[in-house]
């Protein structure tokens, strides 16, 4: 094996060149509009990566990601409901790590798309909320199998009532939080993360430029731009995984 294929983990290198443009630029993206990236990240590996290593590896690398933004957005962050929230991730991970499948990549894709959607456009349960414990052990349990839970949490900060910079930093804290204890749990399920670790980190130092990239458009825009992007980008994103799962399990 050549150091170019350790470096990226076998992945070709066009392919592995697009996978680190769109971690600067789905950093960016979640960084400047609270929410997005993850889901790009998730369609570009549920196309390009093995089946078995999508959910761990997106794991990962969202896991660099949303520990850079929230050091980016430290000072925003709203601690409130956290605490709750890593008690019900607890939980919640603990669970799924017990009943965690692999699914087919286009089962996967129509899964998490159809999530988002659901997310976004139809009412959030009143219990949900109330309750980041909840969430957090919602969330967390369906990150096992479906892997992009961002705008699930997303969904829960939006009731908070933040401005776009508390917003950002707390889905960052939480994130964190979901996606440490998903690698922990993949870890001790046996996948063999050392083989995407070179790779991984050239994912994470990209999404860390995209990061700082997005607070500095974030910046700039006011509220209401805000929020028109957030529900835009969540609602365009996950009809494409449909589009795309549906079409690879019509092949």
């Amino acid at each position: 094996m050549t150091a170019t294929d350790l470096l990226f983990a076998g992945l070709d290198g066009p392919i592995a060149a697009l996978l680190l443009v769109l971690s600067f630029l789905s950093s960016l993206i979640t960084a400047a509009f609270g929410i997005g990236g993850g889901t790009i990240m998730l369609a570009a590996m549920a196309t390009f990566l093995p089946p078995p290593a999508i959910i761990p590896v997106h794991g990962l690398v969202q896991l660099g990601s949303n520990a850079g933004r929230s050091f980016a957005f430290r000072h925003h962050i709203h601690t409130t409901p956290l605490a709750p929230f890593v008690m019900g991730a607890l939980f919640g991970v603990a669970l799924g790590s017990s009943v965690v499948v692999q699914l087919d990549a286009g089962l996967l894709q129509i899964l998490v798309g159809l999530f988002i959607l659901w997310t976004v456009h139809l009412p959030i349960p009143q219990i949900m909320k109330r309750s980041a414990g909840i969430t957090g052990a919602l969330s967390s349990g369906l990150t096992m199998f479906v892997g992009g839970t961002g705008p699930f949490v997303a969904a829960f900060v939006k009731t908070l009532g933040l401005d776009r910079m508390s917003h950002v930093g707390t889905h960052a804290a939480m994130m964190t939080v979901q996606h440490l204890l998903k690698t922990i749990a993949f870890g001790l399920l046996g996948f063999a993360f050392t083989q995407w670790a070179a790779f991984t980190a050239l994912l994470i130092l990209f999404g860390f430029l995209g990061t700082l990239a997005g607070r500095s458009v974030l910046l700039r825009i006011n509220e209401p731009l805000f929020k028109r992007m957030l529900t835009i980008i969540l609602t365009l994103m996950p009809l494409r995984l449909v589009y795309a799962g549906s079409s690879a399990l019509l092949d």
